[in-house]
This record gives structure tokens, sequence and C-alpha cells, in this order.
């Protein structure tokens, strides 16, 4: 989604995205943006500081009271230091300041989305051998000898992290950032709550393990 008060420019970076094999949509302010926002699934925002009705820091502000993890990249005019504090601080992951060119505008794009989605992206990633176990991503399932395991949402998206980084460390910091949205104190004791549930769901297989790692975070080892 990008938001875009000037309309030539606005046309031109949509243009551009789709020719890059984007799919682009257009909102002109930002109480359009919001509208559209909520009502289409986004994979990237992109909005103009300086926008009427409101502008791109209130959209982000909203967006984020619905949606902690869907990458922002805030456009503007201005190149002050507290504006670009003032981006972070509303939930934005990148900040570029106009003018810029095209070709580093969709290299951010692509740089902040390795850096914010850890999740599958393609169906090769989806379904992971973890000891006896199949792990479905997908349809939130695990597997074992024909019995299967459903898995709610967030010990789904824990379990895959975990396969992600299997036989390494996941750091605590990540986890919490990417399923809980922050890393604070009540969401790492939800966290642990949420480990134990794995861990019980994987003692089938006695050579699947989860350790604590000090100050750091979980190991998953796995044959």
């Amino acid at each position: 989604m990008l938001c875009e008060d000037d309309p030539n420019l606005g046309k031109l970076l949509k243009d551009y995205l789709i020719a890059k094999d984007f799919e682009a949509e257009l909102a002109t302010d930002g109480a359009e943006g919001l509208k559209l926002f909520k009502r289409e699934t986004f994979d990237f925002l992109i909005l103009d500081v300086m926008m009427p009705v409101k502008d791109g820091f209130a959209v982000a502000k909203e967006v984020r009271k619905e949606d902690r993890h869907t990458p922002i990249l805030f456009l503007t005019a201005k190149s002050m230091k507290e504006d670009t504090l003032e981006g972070f601080e509303s939930g934005g992951d990148d900040y570029m300041t106009k003018p810029f060119s095209m070709e580093e505008l969709v290299a951010r794009i692509h740089a902040i989305l390795r850096r914010s989605t850890p999740f599958p992206v393609s169906d090769e990633e989806t379904i992971v051998q973890i000891g006896k176990y199949i792990f479905d991503y997908r349809k939130q399932k695990l597997s074992i000898n024909g019995d299967e395991i459903k898995l709610t949402t967030k010990e789904n998206e824990l379990l895959f992290l975990l396969s992600k980084s299997r036989n390494g460390v996941l750091e605590r910091s990540l986890a919490l950032k990417h399923i809980w949205g922050e890393d604070s104190y009540f969401n790492g004791r939800s966290m642990d709550v949420y480990i134990a549930k794995i861990r019980k769901h994987l003692r089938e297989d006695s050579s699947v393990e989860i350790l604590n790692i000090h100050g750091k975070g979980f190991k998953m080892l796995t044959p």
C-alpha cells in the first residue's frame, strides 16, 4: 500500500513498483489509506509523512493498534532528526528523505522484508521434519506415527522460528518482537509457557530437545 498525496509522484511510484513485480494500491491521503488498509491485506506500507486529513505518523499509529508486524517505510521531504525519531516511535521500520532514486526505494523494500519476515514465503519452507515429527506450518499441525497435534497460532509461529534455527540459537528478543510484537517481561513469561507446551508436544521423540540458553534464548536440538 502506497500513501502519497502528490498525484504525479504517487502514480510514478505505483507504476514503478508494478513494473518491479509488486502489486500496488495507491491512496492519496491518510484517511483513504486507513480505509484501504482495513479493507485489504498488504505485505508492506509506504507512507508519505506530510499528507492531508491524516499524516503518515498518525496513520502508522492507527495501523500499529491492529497490526504490529507489517513493515512501514516513511517518505518525507523533511530530514530533521526529530522527525526521524517520531517515525520510529510511531511504528516505522525505515525512513527515506525525498528526493530518492526508485532503485534505492525497491532495494530498501527488499531489505526490510528480509529483515522483518522470518515466516515462510514459499511452499518448500512450510513442511519441516523435526526428528520423527512432520511439522506443517500452513496447516498448523505436528504429525508423528499417524497422530496429529493441532497447534495454536503462537505455538505454530514459535515452532517455525525454532525449526528455522534448529541446532542453533533462537534469540528471545527476535521471537518476542516477531510473535508478540514487543520484548517485555510479561510477553517473555508468556513465551516461556508456549515453549513448555511445545516441549510437551515433542515428547514422543527423545532425540528432539529444546534447551534454554541463558541470556540468549533457545536451541532446538534435532538429529
